[in-house]
């Protein structure tokens, strides 16, 4: 008689293990900050198409989850685009930040990230008294600096982004920098729609 297979296939247990290496203890009080561009890009290079609902509930499951912010720029053009996923998400448990740009000018757009970016730094600084971790979805390595005072004030910073690209999204600094990184590749069957 043959034995029923009573172990995980290898995909569940490396889906499994990724969220076991996810240290979130649930009493942690959570913030998870999301550079949208980022996010839509690593997913779209990594062939996800993210479910937003889940990827908070993956938050939610594991810890206190204080806030969500999502940050995005918009032009007029590209508002129309996103404006239904804006609209889901600020229904759905997400705090949208945006920073509008002229569609056709390139330095509008490239100033309106950078803002985008300092709005990221400055509203994680002022949320971070009231959490424990921090979870920054996001590459660049110009948040090193971010991630290095809110660690000098006690806080544990994750880093969620991928080295799964060619080349990688998230910058060698930011990834050392962080208290722990989190491969988006390994999340993917948790988060995908």
């Amino acid at each position: 008689m043959a034995r029923p297979n009573t172990e995980p296939d290898q995909r569940e247990q490396r889906n499994s293990c990724a969220l076991d290496t996810m240290r979130l203890a649930p009493s942690d009080r959570v913030g998870l900050f999301i550079d949208g561009f980022h996010l839509h890009t690593a997913c779209k290079t990594l062939n996800v198409e993210i479910d937003f609902k889940r990827l908070l509930d993956l938050f939610r499951d594991r810890a206190h989850l204080v806030r969500a912010l999502y940050f995005t720029v918009v032009s007029d053009e590209r508002d129309c685009a996103v404006r239904p996923l804006l609209d889901w998400l600020d229904y759905n448990g997400y705090t949208i930040v945006r920073q509008h740009a002229k569609a056709d000018c390139e330095l509008s757009q490239r100033t309106a990230k950078s803002s985008m970016m300092v709005e990221l730094a400055v509203d994680t600084l002022q949320l971070a008294q009231s959490l424990d971790h921090i979870v920054i979805i996001s590459g660049g390595g110009q948040f090193r600096r971010l991630v290095e005072m809110l660690q000098i004030n006690g806080k544990r910073v994750s880093v969620l982004s991928t080295l799964a690209t060619r080349p990688p999204m998230v910058s060698d600094e930011l990834r050392r920098q962080a208290d722990q990184f989190i491969e988006l590749a390994d999340l993917a069957s948790d988060i995908r729609r």
